[in-house]
C-alpha cells in the first residue's frame, strides 16, 4: 500500500525506525540534563568557550606564536603538571622545586589518574577545567534558582562574563574547586549535610579555600531554617581531613606542618602584613612596575569589591556567605605583602554572582551596567593571559 492509499484509507503512516531511535536518544539526553535551565546553563558554557577560543586566535598574531595548549598552561598549570609527573620533588632540572609544596595534591592526583586515558599532561589539565566549568555552570544555575526561581541564567551569564573568567579556560585549580564547592553549598541548602561535606572535603584537597567553605557550611548548619540535624554535625569536620592529611605528609617530608605556607612566603611574598601596608605596597607597585600596572590596579579594585560584598552580605544577614567570604578577605588582604591573585580569587565569590544575577533579573539596567564593565575587562584579560602576560 502506497502512502497515498494509506492516507485515503485512514491508516497511520509507518514510523521511521531511524527517526524513532533519534527521538529516543534525544529524550535520554534531555532527561540526563534535567531542567531547561540546566540546558541553558550548558549553552552559555559552550558558547562562552567558543567565543574565548576565537578571541585567543585573533589576539595571537604579533604577540605570540606559542601552541594553543602552551598558552593555556603557564605558571601554576606547569607546577600542577610537574607534581603529577614527578611528585613534590619535581623534575630533576627544577631548581625551585621546594615551592611545589605550596600546591595542594588534589588536582595533581586527578591528573595522574587521568594519564592512562589522556597521555598529554597539558591537554589533560585543560580538559579538567573544561569539564569542571560545565559542572559549575549547571550547579550555579541551580543554586541561584534555589534563592529565586528563574534567575539561574542571569547568574551563570554574570559568572562566565566576569573579568577573570579566563582562569576557567586555563589549566588552573579554580574550575575543579568550584565544581565541588558550589554543589556542596547547594546540597547544604537542601539539608543534605553528608553529601555536602564529602564535596567540601574533595574541594579541600584542591585548595585550602576548602576550609573557608567548611566554615561557611558550619554557619549555614547553625542557622538552618529547616532545622539543625545534630546527628549529622560530625560530617562537617570531614573537609578538614584532606588538609590535615596533607599537613602530616609535609611534616614527614620537611618537619614543618605548615611547609605549604612557608613556601608561599618564600616564593610569592605571602606573609602576614598590616592591611593598610598591603594596600600601600600594591599601590606603589602599580606605579613602579609599568608592565604590571594594569594587573595591580585590577587587584586593588577586586579587593574593594570583596570588602563591599562582605558588607552587603552582612546588611542582608547572610551569615553563611560572610563566614565563607571573611576568611578569604583576611587571607588575601592581610596575609600577603601585596595584593596577589585577589582578582583570580573573585571567581570563588559565588555570592557576588548570585547577587548580580538575582538583582539583575529584576532590574536589567543593573545587569547591563555590570556587563558594560566586566565584558571588556574579561576580553582584555583573555587576550593578555593567553599571549603571555600575567593577569589576576
Amino acid at each position: 500500500m502506497t502512502e497515498t492509499q494509506r492516507a485515503e484509507a485512514g491508516v497511520e503512516p509507518a514510523s521511521d525506525p531511524g527517526v524513532a531511535r533519534s527521538d529516543e536518544r534525544l529524550g535520554r539526553l534531555r532527561r540526563l540534563l534535567g531542567r531547561p535551565a540546566d540546558r541553558t546553563a550548558l549553552l552559555i558554557w559552550f558558547f562562552w568557550h567558543v567565543a574565548t577560543y576565537i578571541y585567543m586566535v585573533l589576539a595571537a598574531p604579533g604577540r605570540t606564536e606559542a601552541p594553543l595548549l602552551d598558552r593555556l598552561t603557564p605558571w601554576d598549570a606547569d607546577n600542577f603538571i610537574a607534581i603529577a609527573q614527578y611528585g613534590y620533588d619535581g623534575p630533576p632540572d627544577m631548581s625551585d622545586a621546594p615551592k611545589l609544596v605550596a600546591f595542594f595534591p588534589g588536582l595533581p592526583l586527578l591528573l595522574r589518574d587521568l594519564h592512562w586515558l589522556i597521555p598529554n599532561w597539558s591537554l589533560a589539565i585543560v580538559l579538567v577545567s573544561l569539564v569542571a566549568s560545565a559542572v559549575v555552570a549547571v550547579a550555579l544555575s541551580r543554586l541561584s534558582d534555589s534563592y529565586r526561581q528563574g534567575t539561574g541564567t542571569w547568574t551563570v551569564l554574570a559568572f562566565f562574563l566576569s573579568p577573570f573568567a579566563v582562569f576557567l579556560l586555563a589549566g588552573y585549580s579554580e574550575a575543579p574547586f568550584l565544581a565541588l564547592a558550589i554543589p556542596a553549598w547547594l546540597l547544604a541548602r537542601r539539608g543534605r549535610w553528608a553529601a555536602a561535606s564529602v564535596c567540601a572535603a574533595l574541594a579541600s584537597s584542591i585548595r585550602v579555600s576548602g576550609l573557608f567553605l567548611a566554615f561557611g557550611l558550619a554557619v549555614m548548619f547553625l542557622v538552618a531554617e529547616n532545622g539543625r540535624q545534630w546527628r549529622k554535625l560530625p560530617w562537617l569536620a570531614l573537609p578538614g581531613v584532606p588538609v590535615l592529611a596533607y599537613m602530616v605528609y609535609l611534616w614527614n617530608r620537611t618537619g614543618d606542618l605548615m611547609a605549604w605556607k612557608a613556601a608561599e612566603a618564600q616564593y610569592w611574598g605571602r606573609f602576614p602584613e598590616k592591611p593598610w601596608l598591603v594596600f600601600l605596597n600594591t599601590w606603589n607597585r602599580s606605579i613602579d612596575e609599568v608592565v604590571l600596572r594594569t594587573s595591580y590596579q585590577e587587584e586593588m579594585l577586586a579587593a574593594a569589591v570583596l570588602v563591599a560584598l562582605i558588607v552587603w552580605r552582612l546588611v542582608r544577614f547572610r551569615w553563611a556567605d560572610v563566614a565563607y567570604l571573611a576568611p578569604q578577605a583576611v587571607a588575601l588582604l592581610a596575609m600577603s605583602s601585596f595584593y596577589m591573585s585577589v582578582g583570580r580569587a573573585s571567581l570563588l565569590w559565588w555570592p557576588l554572582y548570585l547577587s548580580i544575577g538575582i538583582v539583575g533579573s529584576r532590574r536589567p539596567w543593573v545587569f547591563m551596567a555590570y556587563l558594560a564593565v566586566a565584558v571588556p575587562v574579561m576580553a582584555i584579560n583573555v587576550g593578555n593571559f593567553t599571549t603571555g602576560a600575567w593577569v589576576g
